[in-house]
């Protein structure tokens, strides 16, 4: 690998003559001579950890598949060579989670009136088992209180419960479905029969629809809450608005969807840090190895001679360069501990993520920053880009990182499609830790971003190596850089998540 000439070219022989990889921050312990280990990392070696993790032998990565589990084995025997240990308390580096697997509802109907809803065209099944029951509805407004809202004076035992969709609150699709999840945990408390949500929400009621009369993964529910039968009704322009009336009745039949186990795991791995007192508190950095799997699993076109959905891009590309931080920060360790985490589940609603932010394995309260890579692809081979760069106090850090290998950066790409919300950083975020995405290089959604993003043809064969070796080392050295730095990085003023970060913090 012609690794000294690659990277005098990216910058200016400076690693060649000695000079320091930018820094944002002065340090004593650094002197201008210093260099780095991710400066020697060969593109060969980022290159064939791509070229494993995203191979056709791993069939697209699904979460509770058997290509998942070899992808989480493969991280975490990289992890034990190059030293890392388990977090503390754990055995080994697999943070184990009892996902399930859904499958989805052969039949189903709702007979309201002189309206018959059927399965997959007006009606879908989030939960439950076999049912059929003609019962009295009991309307709770959102169902989300025991207010006036929701289920004050209201007797739901037994009988079914109608709900308004959403929330007042829920705009994007992370709200709407975490908003559903509280309201069958609420009605199944209640002792309801069954809980009906009429559906009118920023989701078009066809992607809704496509998604739940699928197979799904899920995080295991509580006995009463996997046991409610729990429906989604089309309520585009209020046609079954009647419902909230007392007196109605309703007859609800549904074979039901079947809960089996789906394991899967994080995969953790500690770099104790060098300083005495900052060594207690840790930089996570993450990235998520699953994909979306073979054929029908994908969700998108495909064909016989190339139905694997390999996820080079989305999200091989970041667990890539995780990898190479775990080796890097480990052969010169930074003042603050680092936890790399490999998160499962990102692709089944982030699940990997939400279950270590419910679960942590160091205290949330001393985890200062995660850096997370995700991305759909790139389009520009001279950036990273970054959501969140302008929100959670790490710019200076972030930016020299780039730059020190080449690149630019670009802030906020694609602004109308909400992506801070949309990757595993978020579930940092909800808890008050400042969480930015790190991502391939892009400034919109695009034909080039579309061509591979859930596709079959984003495999190894098609990406540009170098970009990889380059992004994969400028994600190291932002991460080392946020690691040394002298203070915490905190929200900026006004952001939606700094008052969750004040309170993590005190």
């Amino acid at each position: 690998m012609r690794t000294n000439s690659l990277l005098c070219m990216l910058l200016g022989g400076a690693m060649a003559t000695g000079v320091a990889v930018a820094q944002p921050q002065k340090s004593k312990a650094k002197t201008a001579t210093t260099t780095f280990p991710e400066q020697r990392i060969p593109q060969s070696e980022s290159e064939a950890h791509m070229r494993f993790l995203a191979a056709d032998e791993l069939l697209g990565r699904r979460t509770g598949d058997a290509g998942n589990r070899i992808a989480a084995r493969y991280i975490a025997e990289q992890f034990r060579l190059l030293g890392l240990k388990p977090a503390p308390g754990q055995a080994d580096f697999f943070q184990r989670i009892p996902f399930e697997r859904v499958s989805m509802a052969n039949s189903g109907l709702l007979v309201a009136g002189k309206d018959s809803l059927r399965l997959g065209k007006d009606l879908v099944i989030l939960a439950g088992g076999a049912f059929g029951q003609t019962a009295e509805v009991v309307y709770a407004g959102y169902g989300l209180t025991d207010g006036e809202d929701g289920y004050k004076g209201r007797d739901v035992k037994g009988r079914i419960v109608v709900v308004q969709g959403g929330s007042p609150e829920a705009k994007g699709a992370r709200e709407i479905f975490r908003a559903s999840n509280q309201k069958r945990k609420l009605a199944a408390d209640k002792g309801a029969a069954a809980l009906i949500e009429l559906y009118s929400e920023s989701i078009p009621w066809g992607m809704a629809s496509q998604y739940f009369n699928r197979e799904q993964i899920s995080l295991p529910a509580t006995a009463d809450d996997s046991k409610l039968v729990h429906a989604w009704v089309n309520n585009t322009n209020n046609r079954l608005g009647r419902l909230k009336e007392a007196g109605q009745t309703v007859l609800l039949q549904t074979s039901g969807r079947v809960n089996m186990a789906a394991p899967s795991m994080n995969v953790a791995g500690i770099i104790e840090g060098t300083d005495p007192k900052l060594k207690n508190e840790y930089v996570v950095l993450s990235a998520h190895f699953d994909h979306v799997g073979v054929g029908r699993q994908g969700g998108n076109a495909y064909a016989p001679t190339d139905s694997i959905f390999n996820g080079a891009r989305d999200n091989a590309f970041g667990t890539v360069a995780l990898l190479t931080a775990a080796k890097a920060l480990s052969e010169l360790r930074p003042k603050r501990s680092v936890l790399v985490l490999a998160l499962t589940g990102e692709e089944v609603g982030l699940l990997g993520s939400r279950y270590y932010a419910e679960n942590p394995l160091v205290p949330l309260n001393q985890t200062v920053f995660d850096l997370n890579s995700d991305g759909a692809g790139y389009n520009d081979t001279s950036i990273v880009s970054v959501i969140g760069l302008e929100r959670t106090g790490a710019k200076a850090e972030i930016e020299a990182g780039a730059k020190a290998f080449g690149l630019g950066v670009f802030a906020e790409p694609a602004p109308e499609q909400g992506l801070f919300d949309r990757s595993d950083n978020v579930n940092f975020a909800a808890k008050g830790v400042p969480a930015p995405t790190f991502s391939p290089g892009f400034k919109s959604f695009d034909e080039a971003i579309a061509k591979y993003y859930h596709q079959a043809v984003d495999n190894p064969e098609s990406l540009d190596f170098a970009y990889l070796h380059k992004f994969c080392q400028a994600f190291t050295h932002a991460g080392r850089l946020i690691a040394d730095r002298p203070t915490r990085p905190m929200w900026i003023a006004g952001d939606k998540y700094e008052a969750a970060g004040k309170a993590l913090y005190k």
